[in-house]
């Protein structure tokens, strides 16, 4: 990390007068500007009480010689030299400390941080009176009609990763509620970068989704058997209803879609992600979608079981309970990529990165001219991925203590160990599922990526304090899920364009930057918030799903 400048560019600022470190200086309790006050109080304080000139260096011992108070004075005078042979370390440390950290090689150092007493705990959460109501009522009578006289079938491919797949169910079973409509169990469709052919019911437990959801919306496994043109579902133009925007109003599927489920009884949606609003919906659709996500929604048995053990292993690693972190690091090739972010790397890696925006993104990417521009701009907004050494230097400056336990989901970091090198050395009881659990034990969830996904996203639900470092569905989805669960549980999302204005300032000392990230993430622990328009429901479940106390 380039912005991580070693303590030999400060040392060579301090022959100026208006040096960064001169300024530290004047705010430091420095005995020597103390002192000097005080002899010239005392020496006033003589001059006033004697008529005698003052022509000797020796006029004070002169003075004093016949009374007893020479005493004091030579008592306070060895007081202060004593407090300024013990501030002179400081003072020294002070001079000489690097800016934020220092680099040495791949290790990354940084000053020490004294552990705050709320390091594991979100200490705001007993603050709040918010508890989750999305839960079915265990009294409810359904008013469904019969499996054939609903309005039709729909159907839909849930694209994308496992958790985007989860969003799109969740909006399925809410747009089959507004239509009144039968949902077909959701297929799970391949994509080019997953390249999984999981199906629902290998991620998550169907009879306890049908069984959930009851009294809300009929669901059935398959396509009827009465209708014959099942591999024709998806291609067929009769039968696919396309172009619905974005973040639609219920009122456009029921203007626009249920006609035509009415007419011809089975429909697919295509395509179908992010297909559904969130404040141009009733309030009990939202919650409904609560309801699918945080109740209906369960991962397989044996799922759960090897997350529970992936949990417990991370809590006892060194013999004996501790807490444990788990971090969503989203710096792989494909992220950093789209990003069109700079990053520090060698000229090979900046050109091969060159290579590959323009063969993935040509139209973005254009002929690379303008990309220097609109990279600083998005890194002074914070809408750039954060690096591994940035990571670490955040987590320091918070407080976290080398002997801290860190559980890892991540793909392939980009840059591969050089990169991850300074967050692995700062930090050393870093850890992934495949470093937790034997190979043998991982074999039987290889068979399906989105089940490798599925332990992960469990083993940050369940950590002690969980930190995203760049967006995404996985991360909302599971800060949206510990603000539900009672918001106990810290969640930190970190304010990525401090932190860039912060890394970028040559004149900012360690304590300077210690107090912003302190102060600024004070109010970033995963507290449920107020909705504004436009909110986003998975991160933010408040207002529709969950009730004061």
């Amino acid at each position: 990390m380039a912005e991580l400048r070693h303590s030999t560019s400060m040392g060579s600022r301090t022959t100026s007068s208006s040096s960064p470190v001169k300024r530290d200086e004047a705010a430091l309790p420095l005995v020597a500007v103390d002192e000097t006050d005080d002899d010239d109080r005392d020496h006033r304080s003589i001059s006033n009480t004697t008529t005698t000139s003052i022509t000797s260096p020796f006029f004070f011992f002169n003075h004093f010689k016949e009374d007893y108070s020479y005493k004091i004075f030579l008592a306070l005078l060895a007081l202060l030299l004593v407090c300024s042979l013990f501030a002179l370390p400081s003072l020294w440390n002070r001079l000489n400390a690097p800016y934020l950290c220092s680099k040495d090689g791949i290790v990354l150092r940084c000053p020490h941080v004294k552990e705050p007493p709320s390091l594991w705990e979100n200490p705001y959460s007993a603050t709040t009176s918010w508890k989750p109501c999305a839960e079915r009522r265990s009294n409810g009578i359904s008013d469904l009609p019969p499996e054939n006289e609903t309005t039709g079938y729909i159907l839909i491919h849930a694209e994308g990763g496992l958790n985007q797949q989860r969003i799109a169910i969740c909006n399925a079973v809410a747009v089959a509620k507004i239509m009144n409509a039968t949902l077909i169990l959701p297929i799970l469709k391949q994509d080019q970068i997953w390249k999984d052919q999981t199906k629902f019911e290998d991620i998550f437990d169907v009879d306890h989704f049908i069984e959930y959801l009851k009294d809300d919306v009929r669901i059935v496994r398959d396509i009827p058997y009465w209708f014959s043109d099942k591999s024709e579902l998806f291609t067929s133009l009769r039968r696919t209803v396309k172009n619905i925007p974005k973040y639609a109003p219920a009122q456009f599927y029921i203007d626009n879609v249920l006609p035509r489920i009415k007419e011809k009884k089975i429909m697919a949606l295509k395509p179908f992600v992010d297909r559904l609003g969130y404040d141009n919906v009733p309030p009990e659709i939202n919650r409904l979608r609560c309801r699918v996500n945080y109740h209906a929604l369960k991962f397989l048995p044996e799922i759960e079981e090897m997350a529970d053990q992936l949990a417990s292993r991370m809590r006892n690693r060194t013999g004996s309970s501790n807490p444990y972190m788990a971090l969503h690091l989203r710096f792989e090739k494909g992220m950093v990529g789209l990003s069109f972010c700079d990053f520090v790397g060698t000229r090979e890696e900046k050109a091969m990165m060159a290579a590959y925006r323009q063969k993935e993104w040509p139209r973005r990417y254009k002929n690379g001219s303008h990309l220097w521009q609109l990279a600083l701009q998005k890194r002074k907004e914070g809408r750039c991925p954060l690096e591994p050494g940035e990571v670490a230097v955040i987590l320091r400056a918070m407080g976290y203590p080398k002997e801290t336990q860190i559980y890892v989901a991540s793909g392939q970091v980009y840059g591969g160990q050089n990169r991850m090198a300074p967050l692995r050395n700062m930090f050393p009881n870093l850890v992934t599922k495949e470093e937790l659990a034997s190979k043998e034990e991982l074999d039987g969830f290889r068979k399906h990526v989105t089940s490798l996904a599925a332990l992960d996203f469990l083993v940050c639900l369940k950590s002690d304090v969980f930190v995203m470092t760049h967006g995404g569905n996985f991360a909302k989805l599971i800060i949206g899920a510990r603000r539900y669960m009672g918001h106990r549980l810290k969640s930190i999302k970190p304010d990525k364009g401090l932190m860039s204005k912060s890394f970028g300032d040559p004149y900012m000392g360690w304590a300077t930057f210690v107090e912003d990230v302190i102060v600024t993430h004070q109010t970033r622990t995963g507290l449920p918030e107020e909705t504004f328009p436009n909110y986003d429901l998975w991160e933010n479940p408040l207002t529709p799903c969950m009730c004061r106390t």
